[in-house]
């Protein structure tokens, strides 16, 4: 089932709350830049900012999906790993 969430609204508010917990794996780096073609050192900060920019933000099960101008970005909700990030439009990699 899947749940809009805006700003406001309390799940929104706890992963707001808790950027500074956000990290990732080497691969979930790697996969990351790949996927969006970034070229930065950092894309944990990159992920934080635009995740504090995000246009829409939607809690389905274990996941949050960040919606971000060309980027979704997916993070999970109880460990605040950031898994991927895809253009928009462009299905999630079955890897």
């Amino acid at each position: 089932m899947s749940k809009k969430k805006h700003r406001g609204d309390e799940m929104t508010v706890e992963l707001l709350a808790n950027l500074d917990k956000l990290h990732t794996t080497q691969l979930g780096i790697e996969r990351i830049r790949k996927n969006l073609g970034l070229d930065t050192s950092d894309i944990v900060t990159w992920c934080k900012q635009k995740i504090e920019k995000a246009d829409n933000i939607v809690r389905q099960g274990k996941n949050w999906y960040l919606y971000i101008g060309h980027a979704m970005i997916t993070v999970n909700a109880h460990s605040f790993t950031i898994i991927t990030a895809h253009k928009q439009g462009t299905p999630p990699c079955k890897a």
